[in-house]
């Protein structure tokens, strides 16, 4: 199978920036699609952005130019760049992928979430 592994989160002050990252490991044949969402607290989940394996990245309207996701297929990985954050921007922040097994399998597989905590 394939598992994905969220790092970078933690806690910032409003108006500051950090990075994630997600690596992808396990049984891959080939990752299309892969992406960041978020989930508040009280809240569904919603998405950040996606990335394909050849293209722009698509995000949510509402985080266009604070947000930046960028991915290195050579390893698997997708960051999740952060500026300029909010204090509505703590979430848990989820990776997310689609992707083809070495058994030709499609999966969608999401990593287990990192924090990220805006304090005021």
């Amino acid at each position: 199978q394939v598992q994905l592994v969220e790092s970078g989160g933690g806690l910032v002050q409003a108006g500051g920036s950090l990075r994630l990252s997600c690596a992808a490991s396990g049984s891959i044949f080939s990752i299309n699609v892969m992406g960041w969402y978020r989930q508040a607290p009280g809240k569904e989940r919603e998405l950040v952005g996606i990335i394909r394996k050849s293209g722009s990245p698509n995000y949510a309207d509402s985080l266009k130019g604070r947000f930046t996701i960028s991915r290195d297929n050579a390893k698997n990985m997708v960051y999740l760049q952060m500026s300029s954050l909010k204090p509505e921007d703590t979430a848990v922040y989820y990776c997310y992928t689609h992707a083809t097994s070495r058994s030709l399998t499609p999966l969608e597989v999401w990593g287990q979430g990192t924090l990220v905590n805006v304090s005021s």
